[in-house]
């Protein structure tokens, strides 16, 4: 048995489920089974931001799920349109403004240890820093063999991953089916999507 280290709060899950030991109440025993899947592994990623950082990890995520055999819905909604938007989703970009966990591998060549520090805040001001920033992302992507988002939306629909627009998010923007990216199956309401993902596991972005 693990030894549980000094200081660790182990959560209360409350009480351990009786053994069925042939009491249990056939509604019961039931009511387990239905709420037990028995069907293939479901995950659904909902979207919600625009950045470049934020747009990737579903993404990847979801890439690596699909390599895995489970079934993946993508739900874009509020800024995450933005990544199935053909306007604007091949210049989605990246701030160092407001992202205190910003650092720099590359200033270990200059002094050992500044590749840990956060990039000071103020640097975010400066003009041009987005597009810098942008700019190395991207390249660091791109050594990493990571696609652009508009290719991984299509690596994606390829692999079998169903894309959804938020109704709501797509009138608020006032877009046109146009400018969705051909992968997207549909725009849907919310309600609809939780009727897709149900028995899913959420993943909020």
């Amino acid at each position: 048995m693990a030894t549980i280290p000094d200081g660790f709060v182990m959560p209360d899950f409350g009480d351990p489920a009786p053994a069925d030991n042939g009491t249990t109440p056939a509604t019961a025993t039931a009511t387990a089974a239905t709420a037990t899947s028995t069907g293939p592994r479901r995950m659904a990623f909902i979207c919600s931001k625009g950045n470049l950082d934020m747009a990737y990890p579903a993404l990847i995520v979801g890439n690596a799920a699909l390599t895995e055999g489970v079934e993946v819905l993508i739900f874009f909604t509020f800024w995450g349109l933005d990544m199935i938007n053909t306007q604007v989703n091949d210049k989605l970009k990246f701030t160092v403004s407001g992202n205190t966990a910003m650092h720099m591998p590359d200033l270990a060549k200059v002094r050992p240890g500044l590749e840990y520090k956060a990039i000071p805040q103020a640097l975010g001001n400066l003009p041009g820093m987005t597009a810098y920033a942008t700019r190395h992302m991207k390249e660091e992507m791109d050594k990493l063999g990571v696609p652009p988002v508009p290719e991984f939306l299509d690596l994606l629909a390829a692999s079998g991953a169903h894309l959804y627009a938020c109704k709501l998010s797509y009138d608020m923007a006032k877009m046109i089916e146009a400018d969705l990216h051909p992968a997207v199956e549909g725009v849907i309401t919310a309600a609809d999507f939780v009727e897709l993902a149900e028995g899913a596991q959420i993943v909020f972005i």
